[in-house]
């Protein structure tokens, strides 16, 4: 046993708590009282990005605020990394909460304006922007609690999934799913990985060939979600959750979540070549493209009633 505690040890500290710190150096709630005492509060805001931490408790809210609905691009995954990179070199920051600023979403996923009509080098910035982000979070040794106040499809699905835990609002309104399906596109496997760790093969099977977005109650059923929450608990039930998660030694903790993580870890790393290839040079059929421009128009006429 001793013999095998070593060999964990040692591997994570070679590679899975290197990546679970900084997984891509080779390579970013609804609003409520968060009660942090001022002279124990350090917050940092760029213009898409809101940082709370509270040195006492090392606890860190990360709030998403690009309206209207928290679109991830680039801009909006750039600042999400240098945020995030923040907190992880803070030494106080031992967790962070992850939500949105703005109501009713938590993050409507990629920016379609990123993939259409825009070159292939824009694009491959943008896909590169967006492993980052994941490999930040889903690579972090910090403990990562998702706090969804809002819907949460496709790529705002993934940061979800990224997370240790996930606490979403009770609201049958409010929708999450791995949906790509739906716009003509295709999730990358990396995205399934995550949603197959957590819900199982054929539920994600299903899934991803359906464009499925579940409800609250569908999304706790599947394990989709952990815990559902009334809206005025969501914050306090999340930094309760976290304050759980310090009682464990972090030591222990990095190491078993680095087991647990790097094969999947491991294999996005592999093929993170060619997956850039591969959306760039999807995304840039003119199929694809006419699909992605049917569905802003279709967006442009629901703005429009």
């Amino acid at each position: 046993m001793a013999s095998v505690l070593r060999q964990a040890a040692r591997l994570a500290s070679s590679r899975c708590l290197t990546q679970l710190s900084a997984a891509s150096s080779t390579s970013r709630l609804g609003a409520s009282s968060y009660n942090f005492s001022p002279s124990s509060r350090n917050a940092s805001t760029s213009s898409t990005i809101k940082v709370q931490l509270d040195s006492n408790t090392g606890v860190a809210i990360m709030m998403f605020q690009n309206p209207p609905v928290n679109s991830m691009s680039l801009d909006f995954m750039t600042e999400f990394v240098i945020a995030w990179d923040k907190l992880e070199l803070d030494k106080s920051c031992r967790g962070i909460i992850l939500t949105s600023a703005l109501p009713n979403v938590f993050s409507a996923g990629l920016d379609i304006m990123d993939m259409y009509g825009t070159t292939p080098e824009h694009r491959t910035a943008f896909w590169k922007a967006l492993q980052e982000l994941w490999l930040k979070v889903y690579g972090s040794g910090k403990i990562v609690v998702a706090a969804i106040n809002g819907a949460s499809p496709a790529g705002g699905c993934l940061m979800a999934l990224s997370c240790d835990y996930r606490i979403m609002i009770d609201n049958p309104k409010y929708k999450i799913g791995i949906n790509e399906t739906k716009l003509g596109i295709v999730a990358p496997f990396w995205f399934k990985d995550c949603l197959e760790n957590t819900v199982g093969y054929r539920m994600s099977e299903m899934s991803v060939q359906y464009g499925i977005l579940y409800n609250s109650a569908e999304a706790l059923k599947i394990g989709l979600v952990d815990q559902l929450v009334p809206e005025d608990k969501l914050i306090s039930t999340a930094t309760e959750t976290m304050i759980k998660w310090f009682a464990i030694p972090d030591y222990a903790r990095q190491i078993s979540k680095a087991m647990v993580r790097k094969a999947t870890m491991d294999k996005m790393l592999a093929g993170r070549e060619a997956d850039i290839t591969n959306f760039v040079t999807f995304t840039n059929k003119d199929s694809i493209q006419k699909s992605l421009g049917m569905y802003m128009e279709m967006l442009k006429g629901r703005k429009a009633k």
